[in-house]
This record gives C-alpha cells, structure tokens and sequence, in this order.
C-alpha cells in the first residue's frame, strides 16, 4: 500500500459487500493503514477488506459506540491519529495531501478534527435543510478521543480542543430506502431511551457530549435537545422540527429526494420515537428507561408489551 497521511483508518462492518469496495477505492494511498472491525459478516466483507490491504479484526457487536471504543482499546494502531468512516462512505482524491497538511500544521493542543459531511439520499445530494455543512469530528489522537454511548455517537476529547478542517467525506449508503427504513426504526429504540433521558427519566451515560448553547456543533444540539425539543409536547414537535427542516431551511430546494428524506428523516423517525415514548409511559415503564437497566431491543420490547388483561381493556 503507498504510504498516505499518517493517520489509521478505522471501518466498522458487517455484511457490507456493496458499499465497503467504493470507500476502499477511494481512501487507497491516502492513509496510513486501513483497519476493518468486522461483526462476523456471512457475505464477502472480509475478503474484500483484505484484498485491497486492510488489517481485519472480528469482534462480537453491540452497539457502534462500544465497537469502536473496543478497537480504540484493544487494536495496535500505527498512528497517533485515528479517522473513523463508515462502509457507504467516501472520500474525494486529494484527501490524504490536505489531511497530511493540516496534520503538518496542527499543535499539540490540538487533538480533533472536525470534517464536512456530504450526505447522498437516492443519489441526489442532501444540500439544504440544515444538512450541509454538517460538521462532524472524525479525525482524533488515538489517546485523547472516545464515543460516547448515545445513538447520536459523537467523540468526546478528553483533552486537547478541535479544529474544522474545510474537506469533505460523502455519505451515500446503496442499500435502498428499505434497508434506510428498517435501520431508523432499529435506532428509534436508542433515540427513545436517550430522548426520555434528557426529559427526566434517567440519565445519559457517563461520558457524553455536554449540553452547552456556546459550544460546540455537538454541544449546542444537545443543548436545544435537552432544553427546547425535549420539553415540546409529544408528536407535536416532529411536526414542528419538519416544518423547521423541510421550510425554514430550505429542504424543498433538495427536489423529490430531498421531499422524501427530509419528511422521513425529521418527521417519520421523530414521530416514531415519540410513539415509543408514548407507549412507554402508558404502560408505566419510565422507570425501566434508566440505561443500566436496558439490555437490548428485542428484551426492551418485550417489556412492553401488554399483558393479556390489558390487550382485554
């Protein structure tokens, strides 16, 4: 493999056979190592990984967060600094020169990165609506970042501050609007507990983004979370937060495709969320919201599902 910026490129997988060849293609020569966590795939993931050169590990799946906190801990990577992409993600040709040069000028009190994400929906651009730039932070030293264990998985820094970096990386899953779908309604079981957390029942998990209106992109949004979204009637604000994406911030330039993400993305999973918030509290299951006592979704829920005498009434 040509040596590439002196970074460690770090993959989650499982059973990415369609997306994993395009990010591989285009983040060739550009790192200085590529390192794929793999979920026990049934496809052709590992094999394609290792053929274009990536070190491939296998580690039981939990969630994102502890998968990716678990190669943090337990992989040796080369480099000092970590990039962390996802499988349908890609990078443009001139990506290793500009992060090595940004790395050349980065002082040690420098410890993050934050990179501009370019998100595809049915291969049309997501550009308005609040979607671009989205700053993320997916460029840390090794020893200063960690996920943090929410569905929104940002990186927290345990020391050191961030800079932006004006380079893009591209979101553009293939798998179709189904697969889209099915993934939202499995995130809306985290999003339900982390909801409700920030509404008063139980708490986040330790080591998680501060809420702070003055901070940081990730700061601020949970902030506005925690402060205006979360203390807004329930189904309203999935209305409302449409309205805001799809209206006031110009959503209905992105055409048909930017009709159907923005209405299912900030309205359908909203709602959806919510539902499951609702029916948490009808059957009186708040208490059952505290993070240490969720052990996964199929167990969560068949917590609440009704009892026969309730199914009755």
């Amino acid at each position: 493999m040509v040596a590439g910026a002196p970074v460690s490129l770090v993959v989650l997988t499982y059973n990415e056979e369609l997306n994993l060849p395009f990010l591989l293609e285009s983040i060739q020569g550009q790192v200085g190592e590529i390192v794929v966590v793999d979920s026990f795939s049934t496809d052709r993931t590992c094999e394609i990984a290792e053929r274009c050169g990536a070190r491939v590990y296998q580690h039981a799946f939990e969630n994102q967060a502890k998968q990716f906190n678990w190669a943090l801990d337990n992989i040796p990577l080369r480099h000092d600094w970590v990039l962390r992409l996802d499988a349908d993600e890609t990078v443009a040709g001139d990506f290793g020169q500009r992060v090595s040069a940004a790395l050349a000028n980065t002082g040690d009190d420098v410890t993050g990165i934050y990179l501009r994400r370019r998100l595809y929906f049915m291969g049309r651009w997501m550009k308005h609506g609040g979607m671009y730039p989205r700053w993320i932070l997916r460029l840390f030293r090794k020893d200063a970042g960690r996920y943090e264990d929410t569905t929104e998985e940002h990186v927290v820094l345990r020391w050191g501050k961030a800079r932006k970096l004006a380079l893009d990386f591209t979101d553009n899953n293939r798998r179709g609007l189904t697969y889209w779908v099915d993934k939202h309604n499995h995130w809306a079981l985290g999003e339900m507990l982390d909801t409700m957390a920030l509404m008063g029942y139980g708490t986040l998990a330790e080591g998680t983004v501060r809420a702070r209106l003055t901070g940081t992109q990730e700061q601020r949004t949970r902030w506005l979370k925690g402060n205006i979204y979360a203390r807004t009637p329930l189904f309203l604000r999935s209305f409302l937060y449409f309205a805001y994406r799809y209206f006031l911030r110009l959503g209905f330039l992105d055409g048909t495709e930017g009709l159907i993400f923005h209405f299912l993305q900030a309205f359908w999973y909203r709602f959806l969320v919510d539902a499951k918030i609702y029916e948490a509290r009808k059957f009186g299951l708040e208490r059952a919201c505290l993070r240490s006592e969720y052990t996964g979704s199929r167990a969560w829920e068949d917590r609440l599902a009704p009892t026969d005498s309730e199914r009755k009434h």
